[in-house]
């Protein structure tokens, strides 16, 4: 290198230096620990999430690097820092959750969103954990019908129940109506061993364990005796007006379009209800299109009725469910018209 080439790339690594800025945070003695996590686990989390280059000293987090990386490292901190003066533990996801938040094009604080109380239970508090889950909330409380959409683990149905359940303590409705099809996967009730209850009770479980993790157990079956909480198939709705009641809906994917509608119009005065389904997960036969499907289709624009959208990146289950979710959706984009029931007879036809 000349003389001259020396010069000048002293004087753009002198500009690049330049341009680099440095910036440090106190942050409460007390809420130290709880920011790093077990082993630095949060520390960890917030390195592989941004660009700036954190040092932790003390109780003083110095952070370096370009203006707007430093920028985001400093608003993420501190709103992670609010969130572990709020008493809510911080997890490496509660972090990846938050500085996508402050990555995406909404104004909405992490912080006001990851410590949104909807239920506590012997000091298990049910919050909203992705912005998309925060709105999911906010419009079940705005509108009377809600359709929550999303792959599984995205917490469409367990927000849904807590909703129901604030609503039962609080007064706001006098009973609780969770149902679900009570066909999935092909199979007829006629067919399976035992008695009625029997045969139903392995498709309404998931609803039960859900509502055992949010009330009392001892008081569940006496609420139940009283029918202030029904768990029933669909099929039991027919020919029923259901007033002062929080309804939810789970599986809506596989509803047909003449089971939804039916659902639907059994909507009282002073009910709410709220629809969940995963519509890459269908089960009805013979290609049948789903109920969900069409009633999304046909009301989206009525008043009073939400669809609410949930992603992969609202997944809070184990951070391979979000990765397996979109490797299966690119999978089966091409065949994205076709229900699972009808893709496996195709799969079979070609094989013979």
């Amino acid at each position: 290198m000349t003389p001259r080439e020396t010069r000048a790339a002293d004087t753009v690594g002198a500009r690049q230096a330049d341009a680099l800025v440095r910036s440090s945070i106190d942050v409460p003695p007390d809420l130290v620990v709880g920011l790093l996590g077990s082993a630095d686990e949060n520390l960890r989390a917030l390195e592989r999430t941004l660009s700036a280059d954190l040092h932790v000293r003390g109780n003083s987090v110095t952070l370096s690097g370009e203006p707007a990386d430093v920028a985001l490292a400093e608003r993420a901190i501190t709103e992670l820092v609010a969130i572990v003066g709020s008493g809510q533990p911080l997890t490496p996801e509660v972090v990846r959750h938050s500085v996508a938040m402050l990555l995406g094009t909404g104004n909405e604080s992490p912080a006001e969103v990851l410590t949104l109380d909807i239920l506590s239970r012997r000091g298990k508090t049910i919050r909203p954990k992705t912005l998309n889950q925060k709105r999911y909330v906010d419009a079940i409380d705005a509108n009377t019908i809600v359709f929550g959409i999303g792959p599984a683990g995205t917490g469409k149905t367990y927000l849904a129940m807590a909703k129901a359940v604030h609503a039962l303590q609080s007064k706001q409705v006098t009973r609780i109506i969770l149902t679900r099809p009570a066909v999935e996967a092909g199979e007829r009730l006629g067919f399976l061993p035992g008695t009625l209850s029997e045969k139903i009770d392995p498709y309404l479980r998931p609803l039960y364990d859900a509502l055992y993790d949010m009330m009392d157990p001892e008081l569940i079956p006496k609420l139940m005796s009283a029918g202030v909480i029904e768990v029933a198939p669909l099929a039991y709705m027919r020919g029923r007006t259901l007033n002062d009641a929080f309804i939810v809906l789970d599986e809506a994917q596989n509803t047909t379009a003449e089971q939804m509608k039916m659902f639907l119009t059994r909507l009282g005065f002073g009910s709410k209800v709220v629809v969940t389904g995963d519509v890459t997960q269908i089960d009805l036969p013979g290609g049948a299109r789903s109920g969900l499907r069409a009633a999304v289709d046909i009301l989206e624009d009525i008043d009073d009725i939400h669809i609410a959208e949930l992603t992969s990146a609202d997944v809070v289950r184990h951070r391979l469910v979000s990765e397996i979710v979109d490797a299966y959706a690119r999978y089966e984009e091409p065949g994205s018209g076709m229900n699972r029931a009808a893709r496996r007879a195709s799969g079979s036809r070609s094989r013979r």
